[in-house]
């Protein structure tokens, strides 16, 4: 079948990827300031709560991974986190809908400056989805409040899998009909971008320096072991040719 000619545009590049997957929390979105800002609203130090509970992002999802719980989406997982930082806080008092409602701020997190416009240059050359730990209705809801472009919603919970199991990374090309080597995976963290190179796809390194806040050095530096190294993703759409 031939395609239309704005689909050519899409797919034809020389460096043989055809969809970008996208990291979201941290690479596309700015989770401290929003869930700070969230938390500050009931009287919560913003930031130290924030970090306390971004603490507990990924042994939570590990504990899926090893089968010590059953599988359960990112906002139950972050509602059994947030009862523990509460209590660490000192503020177990909080309703149940406060809780509900820190849970959902996750779901309206402010994107980085440079994410919308450098998401509709990428749009022009490449099939653009998510590839994300949160839910399904979590990224939907996110991606429609950060007025992100995106081709489609790929979540972690259609496969039942977290990052940086393989069945993730795999997923995005067998959902889009794609062998592994026309993916790139999408990131501001190396060991997700590693994971996707182990099962074939290339990796794009974004750099978010103030991610975890001024004070911190993760993933400051650039990445060496990655298809592509960029400061932001204007940086990346003008190395990618958009």
């Amino acid at each position: 079948m031939e395609l239309p000619a704005g689909e050519l545009q899409r797919v034809e590049h020389s460096n043989g990827f055809r969809a970008l997957a996208f990291d979201v929390f941290g690479t596309l979105v700015d989770w401290r300031t929003g869930i700070a800002q969230a938390a500050a609203v009931h009287g919560l130090d913003g930031e130290r709560f924030a970090d306390a509970w971004r603490a507990r992002y990924a042994p939570s999802m590990d504990r899926v991974r090893r089968g010590e719980l059953p599988w359960m989406n990112l906002d139950l997982l972050q509602a059994r986190s947030l009862d523990e930082v509460l209590l660490e806080f000192g503020a177990n008092s909080l309703e149940p809908e406060v809780r509900r409602q820190l849970v959902l701020a996750w779901h309206r997190l402010p994107p980085w400056p440079d994410a919308r416009e450098g998401l509709d240059r990428l749009a022009s050359r490449f099939l653009l989805t998510t590839l994300s730990n949160g839910g399904f209705a979590l990224l939907t809801n996110l991606v429609r409040n950060a007025q992100l472009h995106f081709d489609c919603i790929l979540s972690a919970e259609l496969c039942r899998h977290y990052k940086p199991d393989p069945e993730t990374y795999l997923m995005v090309a067998e959902m889009l009909d794609l062998a592994p080597s026309q993916v790139m995976m999408v990131a501001a963290h190396k060991p997700d971008l590693r994971a996707a190179q182990a099962v074939g796809l290339g990796a794009a390194f974004i750099q978010r320096p103030l991610e975890f806040g001024p004070r911190t050095a993760v993933d400051r530096l650039p990445d060496p072991d990655a298809t592509v190294d960029a400061t932001d993703l204007l940086d990346l759409a003008s190395r990618l040719g958009c």
